[in-house]
């Protein structure tokens, strides 16, 4: 009983509201289960942000404290105008220093690339280009930069400079707003998938299968030698041998599905929004060597595509509606209209095989033919064969003018867990999909995983793997493994999608692709 006084009245500060439980944030819980608000303490003292600022009444002309990074500055004889960024918005923000209220010095050292905290007051500005200015009472220079030296100019710089200094390379604006960009996705990806009770995981990086079975892994390895074996320790190894570290050869993740699939026997509906790694020697405008992937896993009551392609769609269209009322992102990505396009697209769905006629009517309709000087003209690329993938090119135009699920390939060309069709058909299906946008082609790929024990012992043999090494994985058929399905989304793609930026190495913030790492 004194315990719970003394709780009490340790939090009689605090807002009581008995009503809001454990979803709540931001609450501290007592002994007795209730929940109490809690605002900042007095010792709060972070700086505005200029977003802060400007979203709040600057006509009230009050004394405000800002940090950040000169992009550019101008310096006339009695004034000078530095151009402030702190990345929280679309735009930096115009500071106007009156050179006679500041030692000469200090001035001198306010360069591009200088990080400042700034104290004075949001104006109206007089002059063009900017509806406000920060007037500057107290000037500070935080952080000195030599602006010989310093690579990012306020001339425009190509992306391959940039990338050569990828450190720097977020204060410009494109880096800057395609950064909010992906915080803004990440968010509305949370929202959605709470809003259809998934719940979010944090599968293992390191793992000891190939999930894709392409073999495109980076293998996980100690930096230094360790001894020979003398004894049969850890399990796996063997004496007289160099062992692994984990007792087995160990991979990056290339996709968390596996374990997602194991996740989602216990939490029904699970997602992942984590990094991936696939060795690639690959130097597309499409392929990092590291990127992001949002996963996800759902529990079905009947083996059907349909579920997982309404919450794909969902999913993405929550996100498209979450991209275009943003102010920032519109903004700097004023070209990047495909977002909205293809919310308000109906989207199709059609089969692979529907797919591969409709290819070869184009082809006939010359949709393909590059004209040649002999008055005849040829394919630029070749025609669709059924039982072969889809080449980018007839993936785009498919997804030409909206968005389109291809789905239910042959079972000879996609992984062992896609579970095969219930149908006859020679040869046989899987019951998966890609979906395919405007301008990119694939973003998502997914399907019903095969979770009929015999079947899917069938396609690990018929694809010369060993079964062993899925022992767990066809455990979960064993103890009562049901239909289920998913599905993987590029990230990176997602980002170059909605903000037009053409290569994913632009859509990250430190590129890793085959022959590059800067950083």
């Amino acid at each position: 009983m004194d315990s719970h006084r003394h709780v009490s009245r340790a939090v009689d500060h605090f807002n009581y509201n008995p009503i809001e439980m454990l979803s709540c944030r931001g609450h501290r819980f007592l002994a007795s289960g209730a929940v109490r608000s809690y605002s900042r303490p007095a010792t709060y003292v972070l700086p505005h942000t200029i977003k802060q600022l400007l979203a709040s009444s600057p006509e009230d002309e009050i004394t405000t404290t800002l940090t950040g990074f000169v992009r550019s500055i101008r310096k006339q004889k009695h004034v000078a105008f530095a151009d402030i960024s702190d990345g929280s918005t679309p735009f930096p923000l115009q500071a106007v220093i009156e050179s006679e209220k500041f030692d000469p010095d200090l001035i001198q050292r306010v360069t591009s690339g200088s990080s400042l905290k700034l104290t004075g007051k949001l104006v109206k500005s007089s002059g063009e280009g900017q509806e406000w200015d920060f007037n500057v009472g107290e000037l500070e220079v935080l952080g000195a930069c030599d602006p010989a030296a310093y690579p990012i100019q306020k001339k425009t710089h190509t992306h391959e400079h940039l990338r050569a200094n990828a450190h720097l390379r977020p204060r410009t604006d494109e880096t800057s707003a395609m950064l909010r960009t992906r915080a803004l996705i990440s968010r509305s990806i949370c929202d959605y998938f709470d809003s259809e009770q998934f719940i979010q995981v944090h599968p293992p990086i390191i793992t000891s299968n190939d999930t894709e079975g392409a073999g495109e892994t980076f293998r996980v390895t100690p930096a230094s030698d360790p001894p020979e074996l003398e004894l049969n320790e850890p399990d796996g190894n063997t004496p007289g041998t160099k062992p692994e570290f984990f007792g087995v050869p160990a991979h990056l993740s290339v996709s968390a599905q596996l374990h997602l699939e194991a996740l989602s026997h216990s939490l029904s509906r699970v997602y992942t929004l984590s990094p991936s790694f696939r060795a690639e020697r690959s130097q597309t405008n499409r392929h990092l060597a590291e990127f992001w992937m949002l996963e996800a896993e759902l529990q079905l009551s009947t083996p059907s595509l349909g579920p997982v392609l309404d919450v794909v769609e969902g999913c993405l269209r929550s996100i498209f509606a979450t991209y275009t009322r943003s102010t920032d992102a519109m903004v700097r990505f004023p070209e990047a209209k495909a977002a909205r396009h293809a919310l308000e697209s109906e989207w199709k769905r059609m089969s692979y095989t529907h797919a591969i006629e409709e290819l070869n009517r184009a082809h006939d309709e010359g949709v393909f033919i590059k004209p040649t000087g002999k008055g005849k003209g040829k394919d630029i690329i070749p025609r669709p064969v059924w039982g072969q993938g889809l080449r980018s090119e007839h993936e785009r135009y498919l997804a030409r003018d909206t968005p389109v699920f291809v789905t239910d390939y042959p079972a000879e060309i996609k992984p062992f867990y896609m579970r095969l069709n219930e149908e006859t058909s020679t040869p046989p299906t899987v019951a998966c999909f890609d979906l395919l946008l405007p301008g990119i082609g694939e973003l998502v790929g997914g399907s019903v995983r095969e979770e009929r024990l015999d079947h899917l012992d069938a396609a690990l043999e018929q694809r010369g793997m060993d079964i062993d090494e899925f022992a767990w994985y066809r455990d979960l058929r064993i103890h009562g493994g049901g239909p289920h399905g998913g599905f993987g989304l590029g990230f990176e793609r997602l980002v170059s999608f909605v903000t037009g930026l053409e290569n994913v190495r632009e859509c990250i913030a430190f590129p890793r692709a085959f022959g590059r790492m800067k950083v």
